[in-house]
């Protein structure tokens, strides 16, 4: 089995791994108190830290065989796999729009899977590991001070998902870094870039579980999916010098898989987003929302399975 092939495979279990946990996340947000960041409290929220750590466990000996921008995009399966995980287990249906929106995705993944470069990429060095992790963690940061000055909570929702993936995509970049020096022996100079690596991990986590809080799963599930590989892959092919097959052509086309992948990912929120504005529109004025859920809150944050309550 070469490295490619096994590298897909490991991304395709922690897709399945990462979705579930998501789905978890989501219930949890939606039957906790409305202030919580971190409902350490509940055990399901503890069962999709641990789902989420076996997807992460999975990326990394992803991240081990195979370049970031094939290991990254491959991440946006986790929302593909969300569908007919959430029919089966918590009774969601998705409609012909959402499921063209996975055979686009799927489509556009498949073409990047071809386009890919197997070819070793380059490393990066201690002083710009660490000016990239000031930068980031910067930027994450500023992420979050502004979605709290938001009051609409989907925007909020988008805004914390973006801080999320963004996250998400750099703990990738380091981990592929720390997976690089591994196999020659992994110095204590390297701590400081494992420390930024479990800062960015822990800071997604939580910037995630805190973007499903009014704004149901699909949207801010989406613009995690999307904002990761993009943030991971610009850094692969502009610092480590990672490529895609056929030169200027192969990336121009390659770019265009992208854009594939990014529309049906698009498309797999169009759906709820219309579910959403319907069930505003229809909720008579004086009646409260549903138990355990707030005035505005999509419908999904109204129907907890009671097994997760």
């Amino acid at each position: 089995m070469s490295a490619l092939v096994l590298a897909v495979l490991l991304s395709l279990v922690s897709a399945v791994a990462y979705a579930a946990a998501a789905i978890v996340q989501e219930r949890v947000a939606a039957s906790g108190p409305s202030n919580a960041y971190a409902p350490v409290r509940r055990p399901a929220w503890w069962g999709s830290v641990t789902l989420n750590g076996l997807g992460a466990a999975l990326h990394v000996a992803a991240l081990a065989y195979g370049p970031l921008t094939l290991v990254q995009p491959m991440g946006a399966l986790t929302i593909v796999f969300a569908l007919p995980m959430s029919a089966v287990f918590i009774r969601r249906r998705a409609g012909a729009t959402a499921w063209r929106g996975a055979v686009m995705a799927t489509a556009g993944l498949a073409g990047l899977l071809a386009l890919t470069n197997g070819a070793d990429a380059d490393t990066l060095t201690m002083g710009p590991r660490l000016m990239l992790a000031a930068a980031g963690f910067g930027g994450v940061a500023a992420l979050f001070v502004a979605s709290r000055a938001l009051h609409r909570s989907v925007t909020r929702g988008v805004l914390l998902a973006t801080a999320a993936g963004g996250a998400f995509g750099l703990a990738s970049v380091f981990t592929k870094s720390v997976a690089e020096d591994w196999q020659s022996g992994l110095p204590l100079t390297e701590l400081p870039v494992l420390f930024a690596t479990a800062g960015f991990a822990i800071s997604g986590l939580l910037l995630s579980q805190a973007s499903y809080r009014g704004a149901g799963l699909a949207v801010p599930l989406a613009t995690v999916t999307v904002v990761n590989p993009v943030v991971a892959a610009t850094i692969g092919l502009t610092l480590f010098g990672e490529s895609f097959r056929y030169g200027t052509a192969g990336t121009a086309i390659a770019l265009g898989f992208g854009v594939v992948a990014a529309g049906g990912l698009i498309l797999l929120t169009t759906e709820r987003l219309s579910a959403a504005h319907h069930h505003k529109a229809v909720l008579p004025s004086g009646i409260p929302p549903a138990p355990g859920g707030r005035q505005g809150d999509s419908p999904d944050q109204t129907a907890t399975p009671p097994a997760l309550r």
